[in-house]
């Protein structure tokens, strides 16, 4: 694992990771906590929660889990409730809960069912995530937040049509945000990653199918949660503190504006 780099502001916040139960979200989880700040991860997994739950127990004391489906907008206040009277504000939300059970197909063939399917899990849940915390993130009158996007809300690709789209949406949802906080004080920016190489898709992917994929962007590797999590956060901290509205492309060069 590279350094975690240290960004001073930080310390001493509070944050929600929601997708927090493994993966990009996971990752970003830890590099926050050993930044001093106290974490709250989300997931729909109790036992991979609970697992990495334990893993930033072992680095610092004060965080927490909660199960949560971020379609849900009852859930979202449960646990806006349980986190506000836990923690007594909230600093910094990532927004990281996405996915899909969708798979790449011509539009005719793509059922009501899969395009529902990816607009509820990627952007209604970012949308609802939101909504539900940007009150906190008001009151906090220095909060930030970081959405997910992906290389396929950039730009056409292989990937399922209501994936892209949904996460296309995601970004133009970050700019209008970005727009309508900025005079509170908040900050909110996107994130747009390509391929990634987490514990799950290392074990769906042969590795000549990896590099095949790596071989598509400039830097020939596959991304790893650590970039994710230094993207993020750099954009959670004043060192990106006159950054808003922007969409960063973690992507090792395959998509270039």
């Amino acid at each position: 694992m590279p350094d975690i780099p240290l960004f001073p502001d930080l310390a001493g916040k509070t944050a929600l990771i929601t997708g927090g139960s493994g993966g990009i979200g996971a990752e970003t989880a830890r590099w926050l906590v050993h930044n001093g700040v106290r974490v709250t991860i989300a997931g729909r997994d109790r036992t991979r929660l609970d697992q990495v739950h334990a893993s930033l127990a072992a680095i610092s004391a004060g965080h927490a889990a909660i199960e949560l489906d971020c379609t849900s907008a009852d859930q979202l206040e449960a646990a806006r409730g349980a986190l506000i009277e836990r923690q007594g504000g909230l600093d910094l939300l990532i927004a990281f809960a996405g996915g899909g059970t969708s798979r790449p197909a011509p539009i005719e063939q793509v059922t009501e069912r899969d395009w529902h399917s990816s607009l509820d899990n990627n952007l209604t849940a970012t949308f609802l995530t939101l909504r539900t915390f940007v009150p906190d993130l008001r009151k906090s009158g220095h909060g930030a937040a970081v959405t997910m996007a992906s290389t396929a809300g950039r730009a056409p690709s292989s990937a399922p049509l209501g994936y892209g789209v949904a996460k296309a949406g995601i970004i133009l949802l970050t700019q209008q945000l970005a727009q309508d906080l900025g005079p509170d004080g908040v900050r909110v920016n996107c994130i747009a990653p390509s391929a990634v190489l987490t514990g799950r898709t290392a074990d769906h992917m042969p590795p000549v199918v990896r590099q095949q994929i790596a071989d598509l962007h400039p830097l020939r590797r596959l991304g790893t949660p650590a970039d994710i999590a230094a993207a993020t956060l750099f954009l959670a901290s004043e060192s990106a503190g006159w950054l808003t509205g922007a969409t960063l492309d973690i992507a090792g060069g395959r998509l270039m504006h």
